[in-house]
């Protein structure tokens, strides 16, 4: 019997998870990219394309290497713990060849429409050449949508703003630094790519204004100790803790410790919503950047002028050369058949925030398509890593009114959760939703079950950094590699800061309990993990 042909559109991070996946559960997949490249938004371009996603020149990522990997592929010890862009964009490439992913992928090729086939479960595809005429329809017996959620820009209507005579551009199309030297800018939006241009150009425009809304919290990737703060962060004690603390108490313990580094008040910052109410703009310098004059914070802006802004403060700013939109995007897929999917104020109806559940043959799914407090690779990963096994048979989802309660007690929680904005509409926590999706494959790590066969495991997967290689330890799919792994992640994720030999230093967490001690507690731990743990 032929193996089932599987349409991934899209050859970005998603993209190349979703053929690794078809391929591991023995499904063909053809994969159309509409650019000559992999790598997606990642991989650096000097030009802009409509509807295609691209990083700055400078883009740092900010999630560690060793909790943004691929759970079967390790970032290479020797890249840096927070990698630029272009490192990024050689690790897909390395995986795509690890996994001999590329004689899978059609090259400017991009896909024109997406509809239900004339047989159960099937799809027409319609694709064509990008910038040619030519069009093909193929029939598919599964389809992976991996086109991301950073697509259309969004431009906000401010007034008069078609009067300004300055230029005005979204950071979509924002390269670099030049052609801001020595010009007064004004930033409009506070998310992480706004505050990344601020940062960026008060080191050599003449002034940078940072205009935003409602103002933010500002995280820092280094934490305590130089950890990074999402393997000290993303852990299940964490997740527990968090769970069984009050709301109000976790974000006032996060709202000190987030002052403790600066007083946002001080600094014009402080939103009106608490640090856990919305998605984090990260950002190691900008506090210093204001600091020493190099952005100044405004409020919103109320109406440009032909030369300059006025703010809903009624202060002004004129002389103003330069405006960059940090507004972020709209996603849709304007591709797919309405009657399959549609987007409506960046809401759209998903199970899992990729199955649609009206459709009868569940052999269509979005991935990526969803705001992590994490790391999004690996919750691509493994959403494709269930869409696989649904579209083979292994996993069987729910019914179709499971599904709605499932969309609709995410949308309430995440009203209740987080302050109104576009941006909030789709976000997800990395540990939870990955547990999620695990829990149906069937690849969760069990903690009580490793406190039997392996405790010092079980310590380390409870009390370390949540990394994708736990999701590789049991069930579907399991890596010999993944327990080693977990073992050496610390070490690992300090290797590159070893360039100079120094007396003392260490590269093991400096965040958790040494050995010594987690044996001497290791009962106690053992008890409180049975009762506490999921």
């Amino acid at each position: 019997m032929p193996a089932r042909r599987i349409a991934v559109i899209g050859a970005g991070s998603s993209g190349l998870t979703a053929l690794k996946c078809c391929l591991d559960e023995g499904l063909e997949p053809v994969c159309f990219e509409r650019t000559g490249y992999i790598g997606g938004l990642w991989h650096f371009t000097n030009e802009s394309t409509e509807g295609q996603a691209c990083v700055m020149r400078s883009t740092v990522i900010n999630t560690s290497k060793e909790m943004m990997c691929y759970s079967d592929f390790p970032i290479p010890a020797e890249f840096a713990i927070y990698m630029h862009n272009t490192k990024v964009d050689r690790y897909l490439n390395m995986y795509a060849e690890k996994f001999g992913l590329r004689k899978y992928i059609r090259f400017h090729i991009e896909v024109v429409h997406v509809k239900i086939g004339s047989e159960p479960g099937k799809w027409e595809v319609t694709t064509r050449t990008k910038n040619a005429d030519d069009v093909t329809t193929e029939i598919y017996d599964g389809v992976l949508v991996c086109t991301g959620h950073h697509a259309d820009k969004n431009i906000p209507a401010f007034p008069s703003i078609d009067k300004f005579r300055g230029r005005v551009v979204h950071t979509h199309d924002y390269k670099d630094f030049r052609g801001y030297e020595d010009k007064r800018v004004l930033i409009i939006g506070i998310g992480n790519s706004g505050g990344d241009v601020a940062t960026e150009l008060s080191r050599i425009s003449s002034q940078v204004y940072l205009s935003t809304r409602s103002g933010s919290w500002i995280f820092n990737r280094v934490d305590k100790g130089g950890d990074p703060v999402d393997m000290r962060n993303s852990t299940r004690f964490m997740k527990t803790l968090r769970r069984r603390l009050p709301s109000s108490w976790a974000n006032k313990l996060l709202e000190m410790r987030l002052n403790g580094r600066f007083d946002h008040a001080k600094y014009s910052l402080r939103p009106s919503y608490p640090p856990f109410a919305a998605h984090p703009t990260i950002n190691d310098e900008l506090p210093n950047r204001i600091a020493s004059g190099g952005v100044i914070v405004k409020p919103n802006v109320k109406e440009f002028t032909e030369n300059g802004v006025i703010f809903e403060d009624d202060s002004v700013e004129d002389d103003i050369d330069e405006v960059v939109l940090a507004t972020g995007y709209i996603f849709g897929f304007p591709f797919l058949d309405k009657s399959i999917t549609e987007v409506k104020d960046n809401k759209v109806n998903l199970y899992k925030y990729m199955f649609p559940p009206d459709l009868q043959h569940p052999t269509l799914a979005i991935i990526g398509c969803f705001q992590p407090l994490g790391a999004i690779m690996p919750l691509s990963e493994m959403q494709c890593r269930l869409a696989t096994r649904v579209f083979t048979g292994d996993v069987q989802l729910p019914s179709r009114q499971h599904m709605f309660d499932d969309i609709r007690r995410k949308q309430e929680e995440m009203a209740g959760r987080y302050n109104a904005s576009l941006r909030h509409t789709i976000q997800v926590e990395y540990i939870p939703f990955m547990d999620e999706l695990a829990e149906l494959i069937g690849c969760k790590p069990d903690i009580k079950k490793l406190l039997l066969s392996d405790p010092m495991l079980a310590l380390k997967c409870y009390f370390g950094p949540a990394t994708p290689y736990q999701y590789r330890l049991r069930g579907p799919g399991p890596w010999a590699g993944a327990r080693e792994h977990i073992f050496t992640q610390w070490e690992r994720t300090y290797l590159p800061l070893r360039t100079r030999p120094v007396k003392g230093g260490n590269l093991t967490e400096t965040s958790g309990n040494t050995y010594l001690l987690l044996f001497v507690i290791v009962l106690i731990m053992a008890y409180l993990l049975y009762m506490l743990c999921d």
